[in-house]
C-alpha cells in the first residue's frame, strides 16, 4: 500500500503572512518541512497543497512537488481534500 503525505500552505495567514517562504538559515521553512516529510519511509510521495504561485514557485525551485488548490479552501484539512480530489 502507498501513501502521500500532504503538507497545506498557506500565504495568506492573519497571524504570520508570508510563513511558509520565511527564511530559515538559508531555506524557506516550507522547504525544511518538505524535507522532513520526506525523511518518512512510510510515504512513498509528499506534496505541497497551496493557492499562491509564490509558495508553488519555491517548492519547484527546489525540486519538490506541488498540487495548486483553490482559493477558497478555509483550513487545512479542506486544502488537502481539495489536493486530494485534483
Amino acid at each position: 500500500m502507498k501513501f502521500a503525505g500532504i503538507i497545506p500552505a498557506r500565504y495568506d495567514s492573519t497571524r504570520f503572512p508570508g510563513k511558509p517562504l520565511a527564511d530559515i538559515k538559508g531555506k524557506p521553512m516550507i522547504q525544511r518541512v518538505y524535507e522532513q516529510c520526506k525523511k518518512n519511509n512510510t510515504l512513498s510521495d509528499v506534496y505541497v497543497a497551496t493557492d499562491d504561485v509564490r509558495i508553488e514557485q519555491a517548492v519547484l525551485g527546489f525540486n519538490g512537488k506541488v498540487i495548486m488548490t483553490s482559493e477558497s479552501c478555509k483550513t487545512g484539512t479542506e486544502r488537502c481534500y481539495d489536493a486530494v480530489k485534483r
